[in-house]
């Protein structure tokens, strides 16, 4: 993506932020510190709890979704504390809401940061972006983010679980070509946010229109932008047999439904982070079960595992009066990664920040019951290449039903991020 002079004045008033507060952002009491039965400890263990953070949005463009993730990494958190916590160890979660504004972001990072162990959701790739050379130089907190974006790869403690976007966005296309009619010598629209997410995803578009023979249409937006209708028009115009969004549920909405009311018939699939199910009970809800689709690194929470089951009984016993997304399945999948790395620190007799970023990395095959193994052994690679394809059904549980199970397209088995 071209880099504009208002994202560029943008990076550097997060720069000057990030120099004001980095003074502060190191714990007074920093270094080992002994426990019993000889487990080392450090920053974010205080007598017999451990201090968990999550960075989310409650009050912004990802809302309904940032709801979802905390509410199941509370969830995780009052299970594990009653079957006694790890290593003699209750686990505190302290939630703060960015609402999706970058101040607030790196802000309550650094509020967070001298203070707890490492981070169970941090929402917003560009935000963890932001704060990256902290985390990697200083702080070296594990970092579990609810962000996809290939540019956080190669830290051995900022882990996205799943596809990045360019992977996902891979394994969308490849499904538009297989199932959607999608042929070589078309045009395909790619409408995405300003910033990491949108520009990594808009990377894998890129990469695949190379190797598939299309020409993508491109249409930048701002996560402010809630009306698709001049872009709709645009791409109607430029004659693509497909769209690609790499944004936000209301921006997704939109989207198909100018496309219906416009008689822009196309298929639309998005990026995992681009569907929420409370737009079913909106009036572009007949548009999104006809031709909306959805890349996603997991099955959805209504999927047919034991797990998944499990965790739908136990979520609407806890939070009856809400509703169930995959925000559930990311935040409760999230605080289980993290919570096996800390078993295994446990065991490795080391609870320092260090020493749970090393037991993260012996971790091959994490399997936490949604369709996906996870290999977080090397940090350069995405811990998975698979991609679940779902659809918008109202009367699925969490309004998604599977069309094609995990898959790795050729294409992206073949593809290294950043390569």
């Amino acid at each position: 993506m071209r880099t504009t002079h208002t994202a560029r004045l943008a990076a550097g008033a997060l720069a000057a932020l990030l120099v004001l507060a980095g003074c502060s952002s190191k714990a007074e009491d920093g270094g080992d510190k002994g426990s019993a039965g000889g487990v080392r400890t450090g920053e974010g263990i205080s007598g017999k709890t451990i201090s968990l953070g999550a960075l989310t949005d409650m009050s912004g463009v990802y809302a309904t979704l940032g709801k979802s993730v905390t509410q199941a990494q509370q969830l995780y958190v009052r299970q594990t504390n009653a079957a006694g916590g790890v290593c003699g160890y209750k686990l505190a979660l302290t939630v703060r809401d960015h609402g999706y504004d970058p101040q607030k972001a790196v802000s309550g990072y650094t509020e967070l940061a001298p203070k707890v162990l490492g981070f169970t959701q941090f929402i917003g790739s560009p935000f963890v972006a932001a704060v990256k050379q902290r985390i990697d130089g200083r702080d070296k907190g594990l970092v579990l983010p609810q962000a996809w974006s290939a540019t956080l790869l190669g830290s051995p403690y900022i882990r996205p679980i799943g596809s990045t976007y360019d992977i996902e966005t891979i394994n969308a296309i490849d499904f538009l070509m297989k199932e959607k009619g999608l042929r070589k010598g078309d045009s395909i629209g790619h409408v995405y946010f300003e910033g990491d997410y949108g520009e990594n995803a808009l990377t894998g578009s890129r990469y695949m229109a190379k190797q598939a023979g299309l020409k993508v249409v491109e249409q930048k937006i701002k996560p402010t932008d809630n009306d698709m209708t001049g872009q709709v028009v645009a791409l109607k115009k430029a004659g693509v047999k497909a769209v690609v969004i790499s944004a936000g549920p209301r921006q997704a909405a939109s989207l198909v439904g100018v496309a219906a009311a416009l008689k822009f018939g196309v298929p639309v699939i998005g990026n995992n982070s681009a569907f929420a199910p409370q737009l079913l009970a909106t009036a572009a809800a007949p548009a999104l079960e006809a031709n909306y689709y959805v890349a996603s690194p997991s099955l959805p929470v209504g999927a047919d595992t034991p797990k998944a089951k499990k965790l739908v009984a136990d979520y609407r016993a806890a939070y009856p009066k809400d509703s169930l997304d995959n925000g559930v399945v990311a935040g409760w999948t999230a605080a289980s990664a993290f919570g096996e790395a800390l078993k295994k620190a446990c065991a490795a007799k080391d609870l320092t920040r260090e020493g749970v970023d090393r037991a993260l990395l012996t971790i091959g095959a994490f399997d936490p019951g949604f369709g996906t193994v996870q290999d977080f052994t090397d940090p350069k690679a995405a811990s998975s290449k698979e991609s679940v394809i779902l659809r918008p059904d109202k009367n699925a549980v969490g309004g998604m039903k599977v069309v094609r199970a995990a898959e790795a397209s050729s294409v992206a088995q073949g593809y290294t991020p950043g390569a």
